[in-house]
């Protein structure tokens, strides 16, 4: 298994030589830079990752299927599936009997139960939760703990984001493939280090993926956490088998990701995904970010128990979108305009954003699932008001699985997709 690893170090295809920014360079300066060839060290590793990421997209398959399905013989996918068998990594399992035409017997292949499965890590402003992912997708060994409320200094806190880490680690009887740490906050995906969290100025800059990649021994990936949902909904979710969707987290803060053309968008160093702070209203309340008429402004957690108050709605401050509903359908005076004016709120953005990226889904998460079906219902309704129809468009919103599940899936998510070089 460890050659395995070694083997399945990643590997960044397609790098570009060099950029220039002078755009008055004549002649070929101003081409786009060549793309490296993939090597013959490289595709192997490549074609395994392609093949692993149709048997995700698939379920459970057989030999042939794959074999279909990537266009190759069932000799190449039998060449690349035996080492994996081998190493614990698939495993066969149920035996599809032959066609009436005859032929062999076909066993499905799937990821094994005995593999090393991945330390998920979901890093907040005031809390720390960690878990073990199997490839599966399975999430068990969870381990939560608190921040204290007077800490101030990175190296306490990442005392006790390690202690979690350890405690989640030690309830396992097999070692990890390694460790993915989804972080509410801005961050420097090329360093592993955090940026800015809001509320917890301590960890600004602090390197929470190479200290954990020391402490530990093992190979780690640091993202923020609405990316971690987006890659979380392509293996697990339902951006399962999309080529292009998008992930919008509505709760306490409000932030986006984008997966394009079967890769997920990442700025320079991993910037982006801050789409709570588009401007929905000139002149509108001040946001968090010391910006007027932000998205967030009127589309959050925040907003709606600022509302209840002022509208005289009882305990505004454990108001949430289940309990708005709720509210809404017992006939509490206000509720259902108030219930009305945030799916609103929340579709004026999400059009914004399918007019500019022509989505063909959006998957929402965050506290807005809470609603259930009635919150789905009220957004889709105002959605489909907003945006431009065309004939030969399918666009869906969707809810995803409950916030914690699908954020650690996620984080998860992000250190697979990079170890096994799935191209994504």
């Amino acid at each position: 298994m460890d050659s395995m690893i070694k083997r399945l170090e990643i590997q960044r295809i397609g790098e570009s030589a060099g950029t220039s920014n002078d755009c008055n360079k004549s002649d070929g300066a101003n081409r786009m830079p060549a793309q490296k060839l993939i090597s013959t060290g490289t595709l192997g590793p490549a074609n395994r990752g392609r093949l692993l990421q149709a048997l995700y997209d698939m379920g459970a398959s057989s030999r042939a299927d794959l074999a279909r399905f990537t266009g190759v013989n069932r000799g190449t996918i039998g060449g690349i599936v035996q080492p994996l068998i081998n190493q614990g990594i698939l495993a066969e399992g149920e035996v599809v009997p032959p066609s009436e035409a005859g032929g062999k017997p076909a066993t499905k292949l799937w990821f094994s139960k005995n593999a090393r499965p991945i330390c998920a890590v979901l890093l907040t402003h005031n809390r720390v939760r960690s878990c073990l992912v199997s490839l599966d997708g399975e999430i068990y060994a969870q381990h939560a703990t608190d921040f204290p409320k007077d800490l101030t200094d990175a190296s306490d806190a990442f005392r006790i984001v390690s202690a979690c880490v350890e405690e989640t680690i030690s309830s396992a009887n097999l070692p990890i493939l390694g460790i993915g740490v989804a972080a509410a906050g801005m961050i420097n995906t090329e360093t592993g280090s955090i940026v800015t969290v809001s509320l917890a100025p301590y960890l600004d800059g602090f390197p929470v993926g190479t200290e954990l990649a020391k402490r530990f021994g093992v190979n780690t990936c640091v993202d923020q956490d609405t990316r971690a949902l987006l890659v979380g909904d392509r293996w697990f979710g339902q951006g399962r088998g999309r080529r292009t969707f998008a992930v919008v987290y509505i709760g306490e803060a409000l932030g986006g990701a984008l997966y394009l053309d079967g890769h997920p968008y990442r700025g320079p160093a991993g910037a982006g995904g801050e789409i709570g702070h588009t401007i929905v209203q000139l002149n509108g309340h001040v946001c968090q970010c010391g910006r007027r008429g932000c998205w967030e402004t009127i589309a959050s957690l925040r907003w709606l128990r600022d509302e209840a108050r002022a509208r005289g709605l009882q305990q505004p401050h454990l108001l949430n979108a289940g309990r708005l509903v709720t509210l809404a359908g017992g006939g509490v005076k206000g509720a259902k305009e108030l219930l009305q004016e945030y799916a609103f709120n929340i579709s004026v953005g999400l059009a914004n954003l399918q007019h500019l990226m022509a989505l063909n889904c959006i998957i929402l998460h965050g506290d807005v699932v809470r609603g259930g079906k009635t919150m789905l219902n009220l957004i889709e309704g105002s959605f489909r008001e907003l945006i431009f129809h065309r004939t030969d468009e399918e666009i869906t919103l969707a809810f995803g699985d409950s916030e914690d599940v699908a954020t650690l899936r996620g984080a998860a998510s992000l250190f697979l997709s990079e170890l096994l070089n799935f191209v994504i």
